[in-house]
């Protein structure tokens, strides 16, 4: 169900100098809470070149002085914001500012926010930002100038003073030291909200997202697996509006399990050959103190020994399963109109 709004309404950023002509809201469509549009919000039938996306709960006052200044640093982007079940005036707040809006009917999760609207947005570059007012919609630019360097994704990178909290700081440079061993590559900041991402290559990884905080992680990891160009570009972050959704302790273990299973799944043997050469290592001390102090091998050795040759070939079939995945998701890729 949709707004009803003044179909003579055009937006700022293709209309120029017209009026603004009175937004008609219907009660009765807002109540309903499954999908809501404001057409103002859209740009002409042509694609979209830009398609920033907010993910939001609960930020209408950050989202009243975002929204402008959005409109004002990318005037001919498209802007969704991915209302994730509300219960204040958000909702009311895009609709008066004139931009594309859908709200769920319940609260999904920031990353299940976050793929809906890279389904729904037009542009060939995503803007993926927070709607709390951490991130200045100045540095929209810089991340975008990296990306016409060639680039796939360009994540805005925070420093210590950019962190909530000493805990947080600490945590997360644990995430990033972890992220790039598992991966190869210098991590930087793992779990940023802020980035500008290729589209195309964005939605590849869709059906891995989580529907939780944790999706920057997983997309950080799966772009460099997948040896998509990853680079950095340093931001200032300013303080959240409101209070954060996120609870450090739950969220924390949360984040780790998603690392250790972008590492089963995209490099298995990253997990399976340490975890074969500990058992292997255990085996042979117990066999060498056995020998030493009675003479004999013991049923502890030979069990730590098969154990390690046992984790080495899953890791090793697994490994294979993953590149016969990404051969298949290739075809599919390039046999896609």
């Amino acid at each position: 169900m949709y707004l009803k709004i003044d179909h003579e309404r055009t937006p700022p950023a293709i209309a120029g100098a017209k009026s603004r002509q009175p937004l008609r809201l219907d009660p009765f469509a807002l109540a309903s809470g499954q999908v809501g549009e404001c057409a103002c919000g859209r740009q002409s039938e042509a694609k979209a070149l830009i398609s920033i996306v907010l993910p939001a709960k609960n930020e209408a006052t950050a989202l009243q002085t975002l929204l402008p200044r959005l409109r004002a640093a990318q005037p001919d982007a498209e802007i969704i914001v991915v209302d994730d079940g509300s219960s204040d005036s958000t909702v009311l707040v895009c609709a008066e500012a004139g931009v594309r809006f859908v709200t769920q009917p319940y609260s999904m999760g920031n990353g299940a926010a976050i793929k809906r609207g890279a389904r729904l947005a037009g542009g060939d570059v995503l803007i993926l930002m927070d709607a709390d007012g951490q991130h200045d919609p100045a540095d929209i630019e810089k991340l975008l100038a990296k990306l016409d360097a060639g680039y796939d994704m360009v994540v805005g990178a925070r420093d210590w003073s950019g962190q909530a909290g000493v805990g947080r700081g600490v945590a997360n440079a644990i995430y990033n030291r972890l992220a790039s061993w598992v991966t190869g590559f210098f991590v930087q900041d793992l779990t940023s909200g802020f980035r500008a991402v290729r589209a195309s290559k964005f939605r590849e990884f869709l059906h891995l997202l989580p529907n939780g905080f944790s999706y920057p992680t997983t997309i950080t990891m799966a772009f460099f697996r997948s040896a998509y160009a990853v680079t950095y570009e340093p931001i200032v972050v300013h303080q959240r509006v409101g209070k954060s959704h996120i609870q450090p302790l739950r969220d924390g273990v949360r984040f780790l399990l998603i690392i250790f299973k972008i590492a089963t799944l995209y490099s298995p043997l990253k997990l399976f050959v340490p975890a074969s050469m500990m058992f292997f290592f255990l085996g042979t001390s117990n066999y060498a103190y056995t020998f030493l102090k009675f003479g004999r091998l013991t049923n502890m050795s030979t069990l730590m020994w098969s154990a390690a040759v046992i984790v080495f070939l899953i890791g090793l079939i697994s490994e294979q399963i993953t590149s016969l995945m990404y051969l298949a998701a290739r075809e599919q890729d390039s046999s896609t109109p």
